[in-house]
């Protein structure tokens, strides 16, 4: 599972501006969700080929009636489910006694800690960070968000101390078990959605330890077929998938999307699309995972307000386009067996090899019947492709101009290929590569005596002087 990595600290100490740095972003809006998420943040971020899922939180304050609000709730919350926590505090200003309070609760927590020292960036750092060992944190790190200094230190020294990244033959070895990740936001029926596909005839189900406290990994076969439900909900044992667990961990939905090969969104049909259902969903799509949207409680509709539903799926989430959808009663069971079908057909065509050859006679076809457009009066030539990637498929094309390449037109290759190659519930990815001018230069590489003949003889054939 992708460790997570939480800022804490007081207000103002710099924790927005380390998380834009690990993150690479200018703004620290990053797939957070609405309504749950008002004082927690988070983004991705790479060290090397290392992911990290990294969370700002708000600023504490070290008062006893501020830790009991609602902002330290969200803090105190991220920290329970952090792998390691960045405690931040502000080398220019010293040690406070706000920073004291905070050191205390923080070791009550019993979780891995680093002592980050922000803004040392001129002045003298050793002076700087000599009053925060009585924090008993360990030995302080110096940085400068701002500008980056001791950042990379900082990663290096939290990856050290982490389990090393699982082998890639392990993963390969696993491509034959489909890793379905159920999400949504709270009360949709996650829960019950996953005791009804549990529960159905022909499952065998056996429990295997979660690779960490929270996500649960449930290994069970139906039909043959080898599935891993990654459960957001907190199921932990066989005896007790029958409770009805709604409580929501922004964490752990985002831990469960990366692990999975496909993604079922549950929708309540009863309350509607909202604002965090389509944070959700878009969150799936950007990282590329198959897609199958399950909008549940379908059964109490009447045929005016089905008709609202699928109004506001076209209306609020039209990026999905990719995605199968089913309408499902969790509760009675109906539809919900379709669910495995459409699940198998997404991870086929996420995990799908494709040809050369078929990918290349797929763009001449749509280069025939749509030519792409001309800039600065030259037409962009778009001359083969082949696969760059699975989980979701990556097709690179290759030609001239490429960068130049408009999102309409790339968006109408994808179009293409999705008809062409018949690909269902998972997103296509086009990469563009411009090959060099293999006679750039070359006028460079001749002598001036080659120069002066090939201009006569240019001269010759033209009849120009």
């Amino acid at each position: 599972m992708i460790p997570v990595f939480v800022l804490v600290g007081r207000p103002n100490v710099g924790k927005s501006t380390l998380f834009n740095r690990l993150t690479r972003t200018r703004d620290a809006l990053v797939a957070a969700a609405p309504g749950l998420t008002r004082d927690r943040q988070y983004g991705d971020g790479h060290y090397g080929d290392r992911p990290f899922i990294v969370v700002d939180t708000g600023g504490l304050s070290g008062e006893s009636n501020d830790l009991d609000g609602l902002m330290a709730q969200q803090a105190w919350q991220a920290i329970d489910e952090a792998d390691r926590v960045f405690f931040l505090v502000d080398g220019r200003e010293g040690l406070t006694g706000h920073d004291e309070t905070i050191a205390a609760a923080l070791r009550r927590t019993g979780k891995p800690q680093t002592l980050v020292v922000n803004k040392t960036d001129g002045i003298d750092a050793d002076s700087a960070l000599a009053e925060f060992h009585a924090l008993g944190l360990g030995d302080p790190l110096p940085i400068s968000a701002s500008h980056g200094r001791g950042v990379e230190r900082l990663l290096n020294n939290t990856f050290a101390g982490l389990p090393p990244a699982g082998e890639p033959g392990r993963e390969d070895a696993a491509d034959k078990v489909i890793r379905v990740a159920v999400a949504g936001r709270p009360n949709v029926g996650k829960s019950t959605l996953i005791n009804r596909m549990l529960g159905e005839d022909r499952v065998l189900v056996f429990d295997e330890p979660g690779t960490t406290r929270d996500s649960i990994f449930i290994p069970f076969r139906r039909d043959g077929v080898d599935y891993t439900l990654i459960d957001t909900a907190g199921v932990r044992r066989k005896a007790r998938v029958r409770e009805t667990i709604e409580k929501f961990s922004v964490i752990k939905t985002l831990q469960a999307i990366d692990a999975a090969n496909v993604v079922i969104l549950v929708l309540d049909a009863q309350s509607g699309i909202s604002e965090q259902d389509a944070t959700i969903a878009g969150y799936i799509a950007e990282k590329g995972r198959a897609l199958i949207v399950a909008v549940n409680k379908w059964d109490g509709l009447d045929q005016v307000d089905r008709a609202a539903v699928k109004s506001q799926l076209e209306l609020k989430l039209p990026f999905l386009g990719f995605a199968s959808t089913l309408f499902i009663s969790a509760l009675h069971g109906t539809a919900v067996g379709e669910l495995f079908g459409e699940v198998r057909r997404a991870h086929a065509s996420a995990m799908r090899d494709l040809a050369t050859p078929e990918l290349t006679d797929i763009l001449e076809q749509a280069v025939q019947a749509h030519q792409p457009p001309m800039v600065r009066g030259r037409r962009i030539k778009l001359r083969y492709a082949h696969q760059g990637g699975r989980n979701p498929p990556v097709i690179v094309i290759h030609g001239n101009q490429t960068e130049r390449v408009p999102e309409t037109y790339r968006r109408y290759l994808v179009n293409a290929y999705r008809a062409g190659l018949k690909l269902s519930g998972t997103p296509i990815r086009i990469e563009f590569r411009t090959g060099s001018n293999p006679y750039r230069g070359i006028r460079n590489k001749l002598t001036p005596r080659q120069v002066s003949r090939k201009r006569r003889l240019m001269q010759h054939v033209t009849g120009k002087r």
